[in-house]
């Protein structure tokens, strides 16, 4: 029989630090709060404390995914770790949360395409499960501290971005449930657009850089508003069509949740309604890597999700870069 990669067990995390829209009405000295809920839905959002980082987010989440799923940290075999706010620039993050779970069965890498790293590592992890019989469970997580890199005086970014961890875990069947399908797509002609700019090699953390607040997110220029739902309706639908399904048979769909009005659009766009998606913005304002799992663990928790749904993730995020994929619940 074939192998495939199914979801066992869904997951997440989020900083007990609760940063609400009126903190940002006294810091920035004017109403964004107003704005925020009307346009955004975003009423509150999670912070890291001061002596909290991305490992410690996604350990959390980790230890409960591996309840949920009655496993023990020995049962995994491959950690793949999607993050753009790594615990280091090196080592890897997933490296530390491997030691520190004592999951000492697994090999581990980070991913970095932004806030489509965790659809891109369900990708990957599901065909490692198909491809190679030494991967039975994967651990998959999207994790964000962005509030680490956030400059206080920009409103532009600082009351949208926050704090979270998401996770699944990938085990192999032969049932007739799974993976179906996946596309990655990049418009790299936007990396310049938003990002952090200081660390890396191309520019060090230094006075000048901090001066220009490089070592921090920011936004460059303004995207088109309609990159997002044109680009998301595209990749959903031929996506699915390629995974032998349409898309008017989707029953759930996770997309990443920086616009409430670019997912509204994208629905529309597919003809689906509201009710076939879940959305968590509204209480942890946006968390990147880790949106799209911490809406699939709330909907997975609230019951939303039932054996043999179609369900779809849609992930976008700096660089530009995109990633769907299809499963078979």
């Amino acid at each position: 029989m074939k192998r495939n990669a199914k979801i066992i067990a869904t997951g997440m995390y989020a900083p007990g630090n609760i940063v609400t829209n009126e903190y940002f009405n006294k810091l920035l000295g004017e109403d964004v709060g107003t704005w925020l809920e009307e346009y955004l839905t975003i009423k509150e959002r999670r912070w890291c404390n001061d002596d909290e980082s991305t490992a410690d987010l996604a350990e959390r989440v980790s230890r409960i995914l591996l309840e949920k799923a009655n496993l023990k940290p020995e049962d995994i075999d491959l950690i793949i770790l999607s993050t753009d706010t790594p615990e280091y620039i090196s080592p890897s993050t997933a490296s530390v949360l491997q030691y520190r779970l004592g999951a000492k069965n697994a090999g581990t890498f980070d991913i970095n395409t932004a806030c489509a790293g965790f659809v891109t590592g369900v990708d990957m992890g599901a065909k490692y499960i198909q491809t190679d019989d030494q991967y039975t469970n994967i651990l998959v997580i999207g994790v964000y501290a962005m509030s680490k890199y956030l400059n206080l005086e920009d409103k532009k970014t600082v009351t949208l971005f926050a704090d979270g961890a998401g996770a699944v875990i990938l085990q192999s069947t032969t049932e007739d449930r799974g993976w179906l399908a996946s596309q990655l797509h990049t418009e790299g002609q936007y990396a310049d657009w938003m990002g952090i700019y200081a660390g890396g090699t191309k520019t060090s953390v230094n006075k000048t850089t901090i001066a220009n607040h490089d070592h921090q997110l920011k936004f460059v220029k303004k995207f088109p508003k309609e990159i997002n739902p044109i680009t998301w309706t595209k990749m959903v639908t031929e996506t699915v069509n390629r995974s032998g399904y349409k898309v008017s048979d989707i029953d759930m769909i996770f997309l990443t949740q920086i616009n409430i009005n670019g997912i509204r659009e994208t629905l529309d766009n597919l003809g689906l309604s509201m009710e076939k998606t879940h959305t968590v913005m509204d209480r942890y304002g946006y968390t990147g890597s880790a949106c799209i799992p911490m809406a699939l663990a709330e909907a997975d928790a609230l019951g939303k999700i039932k054996p043999g749904d179609l369900v779809v993730f849609m992930g976008s995020g700096g660089g530009l870069a995109f990633a769907t994929t299809v499963f078979k619940w």
